[in-house]
């Protein structure tokens, strides 16, 4: 009976004095295997369960415990913390220990100081705090990334030099590039709302080994937010967040909700925007009085029908500016066991018609050219299911599968003033995909990691005229058709590439870590073109088969805690696509038409980077140096083609009535690209961080001797930012260095140096006629205060003197003085 009793009485005391805790995702909510806790001495330790259990008996009540985890961040909290919090640990990717940030750029997540490449990161709250207008916004704040605008509703990246489909877009894991991205400027990156977007990874440089074709520039990796688990009590959360801009009248209001159960967890964001014709700055520091102003529009894209242009009674206000968006995302997280996680995506983007904004200013003779030019409604639908599993077997540590379907609609319409001819271009892009990304431990800081990519792009071009029917001055629908060259093959394209990919990293000692992989890709692409009343080809039929095999090697010392060395080489390809082989386009009197003989880019890249840590590893400063090979790199060319049936090759071509000059994208031989960042981020004191960044860009042709198109002239940052508690304050400066009119790449037309300022109208050569991009500079304030636990308060004023700018290669002048508040609702 005693015996009995005193077993009990063990039971109890095990019951009552054995301190248990769980350790948790912060992001998912789930439990986290494998968390190594210890204290400062590490006379004790333990480690979690596969259920995230660790018992902390052994530790004393107000002892400091260090929890590691290969994926974490290193979370320091006391013992009596712990159990005053139920009991609950939650590690987070995110650390102030800049070399601790966990990146998942790299298909699987890595921590920044095993990388050996370039990258940045902009956290959501970075982004709250920026409030940009469109994710093209947001791009424009990262330190060594270039935005280029044709319209208010668009944005253009520039990395290294390279943008359009030389730098690719990714958004949870799947590819936004199309096989109709084109060379030149793209505005697709504003379709993905920063306010559903948990934070942005950049990769700079080369990286066709993990992502394939296109990433020649870099990778832009969009990542959206994920709703996390509740242990037990189902949780509901909604978010409120709505903005206001003086500049150009944007209101945006997302609703969001999030549903939190123990077995499920669901996230929905609507996000809409609206944005009035922009204002640019009346602060013409640069001493072009006229530059940039506009003293007649096109009042014909709402349905009006006006047979003149219109005065315009605020020359600094660029009319047919403004632009709907709509933006909504869906996302179900449903763990299907301990080791297996689902994730369904499903996001859809659409605006409403967007103009051209430098196309309506296009002059012919003393007046406007185009009564209407706008892109229709862009439209971008993606479903992914996504397929996380954790075997935790020696070659299969942990693995993603990625589905995706994605439907891309987009069409520009346009009419010229003195006629009455419609023409419609319209293209539809159905893209269905599948990644499998795996990683295999081989031993400690042994990691393995392989993969599959498969893509198919299906691409329908279409296009037609309409005459219209105009009534005592009103538009009364249309009466009459003619026909229109259509952009792409009329018979339908295809565009299908498939890859297998290797990779290893080792730290090979304490000090220095190894990375490498390879890459083999294979495309073929398909076009045919059916109607030849406009063009004529040697082949109606086209099919290009191209292979390339791709590899990288990367090397990081760090001799101390403080200092970081970095090495790399690498190599990146293109192959061409289908806008580059098929497109049939006019600009500034040159029409590109098809060339069936174009081959892949390649691009051999040798790069280092410096950092040196402060503060433990709180403030750092950084420089990366490269330099980038170009070969067979595609450029676009005056070019011979057999026209209107008749066996004769020339270079003009009739295009919408006028003749103009055949262009091509054809390849060449070799250029270079190099340059430079200099950046540093992180605490000056307790409640004082600062972040700068110079970047620097040159480019040339060897064979050529020209400047390489969309090289940015010298520009950079510098931020401060105050925080106490509740309220936070700041202050940035963004700059940019005069680009000469002798940097440009006139004969390509990409960087648009008809918008720069005139300085000799009657000049024939086009050096001596323009002035290039003058050199600007900006300031701005913001300030953000946490009323309550629900409520949140901000306010940006951005261009504070209001200078008058624009972007390298830009068609519309940048914002004037903004005031912005917004208003963030937590409930």
């Amino acid at each position: 009976m005693k015996e009995l009793v005193f077993i009990i009485f063990l039971f109890f005391a095990c019951l009552v004095f054995s301190q248990k805790i769980t350790v948790f995702d912060a992001e998912t909510g789930k439990p986290i295997e494998s968390v190594v806790v210890f204290n400062k001495e590490k006379s004790k330790s333990g480690i979690s369960d596969e259920n995230g259990i660790i018992d902390i008996t052994e530790f004393s009540k107000r002892e400091l415990l260090l929890f590691s985890h290969v994926t974490y961040a290193e979370h320091q909290v006391r013992k009596e913390i712990i159990l005053a919090n139920y009991n609950n640990v939650y590690l987070s990717k995110h650390s102030e220990q800049l070399d601790e940030v966990v990146l998942s750029v790299f298909r699987s997540k890595e921590k920044r100081n095993r990388i050996a490449e370039q990258i940045a990161l902009i956290t959501s709250k970075d982004i709250a705090k920026v409030s940009p207008q469109t994710s093209a916004d947001l791009l424009a704040s990262i330190p060594g990334i270039k935005v280029q605008k044709s319209q208010s509703g668009g944005g253009s990246p520039v990395l290294r030099g390279m943008e359009s489909n030389r730098v690719l877009l990714v958004v949870d894991g799947v590819r936004l590039n199309n096989a109709i991205y084109r060379k030149g400027h793209l505005q697709n990156s504003i379709t993905v709302s920063p306010n559903i977007l948990d934070r942005t990874e950049v990769v700079f440089g080369p990286s066709s080994v993990i992502y394939g074709s296109d990433a020649l520039g870099g990778v832009i990796h969009y990542v959206t937010k994920t709703p996390k688990l509740s242990k037990n009590n189902a949780v509901v959360k909604g978010g409120l967040f709505s903005r206001y801009s003086s500049v150009n009248t944007e209101t945006t209001n997302t609703i969001s909700a999030e549903l939190r159960f123990k077995k499920w967890a669901s996230f929905t964001s609507v996000s809409h925007s609206n944005f009035d014709d922009l204002r640019m700055g009346t602060t013409r520091s640069h001493g072009f009085d006229d530059w940039g102003k506009v003293p007649s529009y096109s009042d014909n894209l709402n349905g009006n029908y006006e047979e003149a242009p219109t005065v315009n009674d605020n020359q600094n206000v660029q009319r047919n500016t403004g632009f709907n968006q709509t933006d909504v995302l869906q996302k179900f997280f449903v763990p299907l066991s301990k080791r297996t996680d689902l994730k369904v995506n499903i996001q859809y983007s659409t605006s409403s018609n967007i103009p051209r904004f430098d196309r309506l200013t296009v002059l012919k003779g003393e007046s406007l050219k185009f009564a209407e030019w706008y892109y229709g409604p862009q439209k971008r639908l993606l479903i992914s299911p996504q397929l996380e599993i954790n075997p935790k077997k020696k070659w299969l540590e942990k693995g993603v599968v990625t589905l995706a379907y994605q439907n891309i609609e987009e069409s520009r319409i346009q009419r010229k003033f003195g006629s009455l001819d419609k023409s419609f271009r319209e293209e539809n892009v159905r893209v269905f995909s599948v990644n499998g990304d795996f990683k295999a431990l081989l031993a400690k800081k042994r990691n393995l990691e392989y993969g599959f990519e498969m893509v198919y792009n299906d691409v329908y071009s279409n296009s037609y005229g309409k005459v219209l029917n105009i009534v005592d001055g009103v538009i009364q629908g249309f009466n009459g058709d003619f026909a229109v060259q259509s952009r792409y093959a009329d018979g339908g394209s295809s565009y299908f590439s498939s890859a297998l990919y290797l990779g290893y990293r080792q730290d090979l000692n304490s000090k220095s870590t190894l990375n490498t992989g390879v890459r083999l890709t294979n495309t073929n692409l398909t076009a045919k073109w059916l109607d030849e009343q406009f063009i004529q080809l040697p082949n109606n039929d086209i099919v290009l088969n191209n292979k390339a095999l791709t590899a990288t090697i990367g090397y990081v010392y760090k001799p101390n805690r403080t200092w970081q060395l970095n090495a790399l080489l690498s190599s990146g390809f293109r192959s061409p696509n289908i806008d580059d082989v098929g497109k049939v386009r006019e600009k500034n009197g040159n029409v590109t038409v098809p060339n069936i003989d174009l081959k892949p880019e390649y691009a051999y890249n040798a790069e280092i980077g410096i950092q040196k840590y402060f503060n433990d590893r709180k403030f750092r400063v950084g420089a990366n140096v490269y330099y980038t090979l170009l070969n067979n790199y595609i450029y676009r060319t005056p070019f011979d083609l057999t026209i209107n049936s008749e066996a004769k090759t020339g270079s003009e071509i009739e295009f919408d009535g006028e003749i103009g000059n055949a262009v091509a994208n054809v390849n060449k031989g070799s250029a270079y690209i190099t340059g430079f960042t200099i950046s540093y981020e992180g605490k000056l004191y307790k409640n004082l961080k600062t972040s700068g960044s110079v970047t620097y860009t040159k480019g040339e042709s060897y064979d050529l001797k020209e400047p390489m198109s969309s090289i940015p002239p010298l520009f950079g940052n510098f931020e401060l930012n105050y925080t106490d508690n509740s309220f936070e304050a700041g202050a940035n400066l963004i700059f940019n260095a005069k680009k000469h009119i002798k940097d440009y790449n006139i004969s390509e037309g990409i960087d648009n140096h008809e918008e720069t300022p005139v300085i000799n109208p009657d000049a024939k050569d086009e050096v001596a006629k323009y002035y290039g991009s003058p050199s600007w500079m900006t300031v701005g304030v913001f300030g953000r205060y946490i009323v309550s636990d629900s409520f949140t308060l901000q306010g940006n004023i951005m261009n504070l003197f209001d200078e008058h700018y624009k972007e390298f290669a830009s068609g519309i002048s940048a914002p004037g003085r903004n005031f912005s508040i917004a208003l963030q609702v937590n409930l």
